[in-house]
């Protein structure tokens, strides 16, 4: 599996999960004769997203960022909806790396949405109810995010299902603004892509990256005004995507994403040119 070295933490890439998302919606306002040079579609205009959560070990805590689609989470007309080609083999790929699922301490998410959420419960058809596959992890999002999963509004109930939460509220953590879960592992609240949408820094041994979610989904939305149409608030997603290029597009810091079909990772300098990049394996 895809992995990459930042300080004393090694952060590896599990398979969450494929989506072919459409690309307008992927790519909001932007014409397709733009975006389609940097991120091609298919002959349904589809656009291949990866789900891929993250996991690295620090200080002996075990971490992941994000948690995939999961696995007989989706119905056949969800899937065909969203484009699915793959769902999630992350408790597979954990155990390849030697680690439990209940073994998980902190799960880090940058906000609730179903193709990010998913992955934290599995359906028992026996009991007929979800349960928590990472059980002893504490799961830690927003306040505004939480608050907005239980009491979706009238656009964001399309995304906010009852049944992902219902199994983890016991273990949902939440924080207003900052919330450093160890030392230089940090989740920041940003919103723009929702209300409640954080960002997730981690800095070790002079070594820095940051994965910025869905405000900057690919590596192929590195102009500030290429925002999704899921964006709730695209002026907010705008405004910290300029605030935070300025401070971490320095050559030395890497981007992570989540979603890119290409790219685990990419260093831009001040220009935004890209100095450093990390392929994902097909």
């Amino acid at each position: 599996m895809d992995k990459l070295q930042i300080g004393e933490i090694t952060i590896y890439w599990l398979n969450g999960g494929i989506t072919g998302f459409d690309g307008g919606a992927m790519f909001g306002v932007v014409p397709k004769a733009l975006w389609q040079k940097k991120y091609p579609a298919n002959n349904k205009n589809q656009v291949l997203n990866v789900t891929d959560p993250m996991y690295f070990t620090y200080q002996n805590k075990h971490f992941l960022i994000d948690a995939g689609l999961g696995e007989g989470r989706l119905t056949d007309k969800q899937k065909r909806n969203y484009g699915v080609v793959a769902e999630s083999s992350v408790i597979r790929d954990l155990a390849a790396l030697g680690v439990a699922p209940e073994e998980i301490d902190f799960v880090l998410m940058t906000h609730l949405h179903f193709d990010h959420v998913l992955g934290l419960t599995a359906y028992d058809h026996e009991k007929k109810s979800y349960h928590s596959l990472f059980k002893n992890a504490q799961i830690i999002t927003s306040e505004i995010e939480w608050q907005e999963m239980q009491k979706p509004n009238i656009r964001s109930k399309a995304t906010y299902w009852e049944e992902n939460y219902q199994a983890i509220k016991e273990q949902i953590v939440c924080f207003k603004e900052n919330k450093e879960v160890a030392p230089g592992i940090s989740l920041r609240h940003t919103g723009g892509h929702s209300a409640g949408h954080a960002v997730v820094t981690i800095e070790t041994n002079g070594e820095r990256a940051i994965h910025m979610g869905d405000i900057f989904p690919t590596s192929a939305h590195q102009n500030v005004l290429w925002v999704t149409a899921y964006d709730d608030y695209p002026m907010d997603s705008i405004y910290k995507k300029q605030e935070i290029f300025t401070k971490w597009m320095d050559g030395k810091s890497w981007f992570l994403f989540y979603h890119d079909y290409f790219y685990r990772a990419v260093k831009f300098d001040v220009f935004g040119n890209r100095v450093e990049e990390v392929k994902r394996m097909k």
